[in-house]
């Protein structure tokens, strides 16, 4: 996976992501991804492009339990989100959706970097700043969950939650 860094900071909650003044939408989610992040920054749905990454601080997605906000960054091409810490709730319906959720250390990753994901591997290469960040590796059952594309796509195939 090779894209490019979007930056946020700290605390972004599932509000942020998707605010709730468009709950009515939620049943129509291509339209309700049309906002993403646009409180955090106005006009990402038209900024963002498939394949792209979002990098972020502490305690992402926050909030409340917004299946949506990990649906809807997916969606938008988002092939990963990475930061220093998840809440709970968003970090197990990022993988339920499958939608890479890393945890690690972001500090020296800026707008724009051109990164590459190992998810195998354990490592983000920034091609920009010339530098390979390591994370811990995800147990063969996340991993399993991500391949199958979320875990309705994985209980479908394997008619069970396959664990080996």
């Amino acid at each position: 996976m090779k894209g490019r860094v979007w930056r946020f900071g700290d605390a972004i909650s599932t509000d942020h992501i998707i605010p709730g003044r468009y709950f009515y939408l939620r049943s129509n989610l291509p339209e309700l991804s049309k906002h993403i992040l646009e409180y955090e920054r106005p006009g990402f749905f038209e900024l963002v492009s498939a394949g792209d990454f979002i990098v972020a601080g502490h305690n992402f997605g926050l909030g409340s339990s917004r299946e949506h906000a990990a649906i809807v960054i997916k969606m938008n091409g988002i092939q990963a989100v990475l930061a220093k810490s998840f809440a709970r709730i968003f970090y197990r319906n990022s993988f339920n959706n499958g939608l890479p959720a890393i945890i690690c250390d972001t500090e020296r990753f800026m707008e724009g970097d051109i990164i590459e994901l190992s998810i195998e591997g354990g490592q983000i290469v920034n091609h920009t700043q010339n530098e390979t960040i390591h994370f811990t590796p995800f147990p063969p059952v996340m991993k399993k969950i991500l391949n199958d594309g979320g875990l309705v796509e994985h209980v479908k195939k394997y008619k069970d939650l396959k664990l080996v």
